[in-house]
């Protein structure tokens, strides 16, 4: 809560680069979407309640979003092409 922002939007996106490998298989973009919007919106809600005066807007924190948390992406294909397995 108390790092710079800088700081924690490094390891949001090692946390959720992580989490995109492991899960990044076919028809799983949706929960990888939703994985990404969760922990954005704990990020706001945690940055939020950093001071009295809450200046934080949603459309500023939806910047960070876009420059710390990456979009999701598929890193692993189906089995059939991933070994070569003809049917």
């Amino acid at each position: 809560m108390h790092d710079p922002v800088a700081e924690v939007g490094k390891w949001l996106r090692s946390v959720v680069e992580g989490h995109n490998r492991y899960y990044g298989v076919p028809s799983n973009l949706p929960s990888l979407g939703s994985f990404r919007y969760h922990v954005g919106r704990y990020w706001y809600r945690t940055l939020r309640r950093r001071s009295q005066k809450t200046r934080l807007t949603w459309e500023c924190m939806c910047r960070l979003f876009d420059r710390w948390l990456p979009w999701p992406k598929l890193h692993r294909s189906y089995p059939s092409r991933r070994l070569g397995v003809i049917t």
